[in-house]
């Protein structure tokens, strides 16, 4: 029987506390007082090893008999790899192996940067849709074996945004990626071309209202905490002295996110991929550098968690839903069952 099933039967493990909260969405409740565990992966797979591996990854996290649901923080494929059909059909179906709900926001790797000539010199935009169409075919609901009902921005055209509550805490996946939020120039350009600052402006306005969605749903229920899951790190800790104008394409998320997160009177937790290095802070504490850079007050709870990733990954994150204390959120890192991945 599969962990979900059991789930539905009422046997929920010493670590579940629900697979749905919200009375708006069609899902499964299993008691309120024993938390909730899920796994948080990104950037990966990356190369011919981790592609290979990949399904006993997808096995390992299946059998943990805690993981009731399972973030992927996107970048399915590294910097310097077609962005094929095929490729996605593949990642597609590895993505199908997945026994738990599955939530997947696309990175920049699937569509951003597949201008490259060593990705295809594909037209990005055109990819962008190839990817909604794989991974999104079914606005509203989630991948993996068991689907289950997710609120989602599809019609307004952004199908991959989408919010859920679980154990009391509001999740929302939001779409944005590196290469300063898909602002780099495509190859052959010295500037963003007219089409590329409309996709931009367009995703941007979307993410904006998204989050600020979010924050209204978790007030308006009480939750205990907000989760924001992106696969941009908009914090890149190898970054010295950033330059605002090479982070331009994030500030709006940025000032949104420290706006609502101000006023939201809870812990607020940022899982991203995109750098590839576990890495846990709090990036609007008083005195970060990222506040003259966003134009922003200090924002002290704002936690960031940024998951391991690309060629050196080794470990996914296993997080937990405490039902009770001050800590709303603790994670472990969990290393991969296949030493080549």
């Amino acid at each position: 029987m599969k962990k979900w099933q059991c789930l539905a039967l009422g046997a929920a493990l010493s670590t579940s506390l629900m697979v749905g909260a919200s009375p708006s969405m069609a899902a499964v409740t299993a008691g309120n007082d024993k938390g909730f565990t899920f796994a948080v992966i990104g950037d990966v797979p990356y190369g011919p090893t981790q592609i290979t591996e990949f399904p006993s990854v997808v096995d390992q996290i299946n059998a943990d008999p805690d993981v009731r649901l399972v973030d992927h923080l996107g970048d399915i494929k590294d910097g310097s790899s077609l962005c094929s059909d095929s490729y996605f059909a593949r990642i597609r179906s590895d993505f199908d192996r997945f026994a738990d709900p599955l939530v997947y926001t696309p990175g920049d790797n699937e569509w951003t940067d597949c201008h490259r000539a060593n990705n295809g010199s594909y037209n990005p935009l055109e990819r962008l849709t190839a990817i909604r169409r794989t991974f999104f075919p079914e606005p509203g609901r989630t991948l993996g074996q068991h689907k289950v009902a997710v609120k989602s921005q599809a019609a307004a055209g952004y199908a991959e945004n989408v919010r859920y509550t679980r154990a009391d805490v509001t999740f929302a996946a939001v779409h944005v990626v590196g290469s300063n939020n898909s602002l780099l120039p495509w190859t052959g350009n010295t500037s963003a071309t007219p089409e590329q600052l409309a996709e931009v402006r367009g995703r941007t306005a979307a993410a904006v209202q998204h989050i600020r969605e979010t924050f209204a749903q978790a007030k308006r229920d009480r939750d205990r905490a907000v989760v924001l899951l992106t696969q941009a790190d908009m914090f890149d800790p190898s970054v010295s002295n950033p330059n605002p104008a090479n982070l331009s394409g994030f500030t709006p998320i940025i000032q949104t996110i420290a706006e609502q997160a101000t006023a939201f009177d809870g812990p607020v937790y940022l899982f991203n991929g995109d750098s590839h290095v576990y890495n846990a802070d709090r990036p609007l504490a008083n005195g970060s550098k990222w506040l003259s850079v966003y134009g922003v007050s200090a924002v002290p709870n704002l936690n960031r968690i940024t998951v391991d990733g690309s060629t050196g990954v080794n470990s996914w994150l296993k997080v937990t839903i405490n039902a009770r204390g001050p800590q709303v959120l603790s994670w472990v890192k969990v290393p991969y069952a296949s030493n080549g991945s």
